[in-house]
């Protein structure tokens, strides 16, 4: 079983502190703030933004799988993740998470198409460990 690791330390507190996360695997290292995780446009990543590039690349993956399981081969899975962050009563909370995908999948029908995405988002593992969080998925399929 493959093990994955990520790690992030902060300094300072929560408004005017500044924290850095990095990948086990050195592809990723990323400062991030108060301000590039509540603000707009602030330099920097945040939680939610790596949570959604997880989720698009897991997506991406486990449609491709499911495709050609079903006898089609894809030739393009897009998927972009919209990951809200919102107030709720007594913090914040994650959600919803919105997908959006487009694939050109040469030789498969829009009901086909359809049926197989929404099987791939249900079993994504990522999707599975957000399971808290409401997903959902606009998936065109593309000429």
């Amino acid at each position: 079983m493959a093990i994955r690791t990520a790690d992030a330390e902060w300094q300072g507190n929560l408004r005017d502190g500044q924290g850095q996360m990095r990948l086990g695997s050195g592809a990723f290292e990323g400062n991030y703030s108060f301000r590039s995780r509540m603000g707009d446009g602030a330099t920097g990543t945040n939680p939610e933004e790596l949570i959604g590039a997880a989720h698009a690349g897991c997506f991406s993956m486990a449609l491709s799988a499911a495709l050609a399981g079903a006898g089609f081969t894809p030739t393009r899975v897009h998927t972009t993740a919209r990951v809200s962050f919102n107030p709720v009563e007594g913090g914040f909370a994650i959600g919803p998470i919105d997908l959006e995908t487009e694939a050109i999948v040469p030789g498969i029908d829009d009901v086909t198409f359809q049926r197989i995405a929404l099987d791939a988002k249900a079993n994504c593992p990522v999707s599975k460990a957000l399971a808290a969080t409401p997903i959902n998925l606009k998936a065109t399929l593309a000429q």
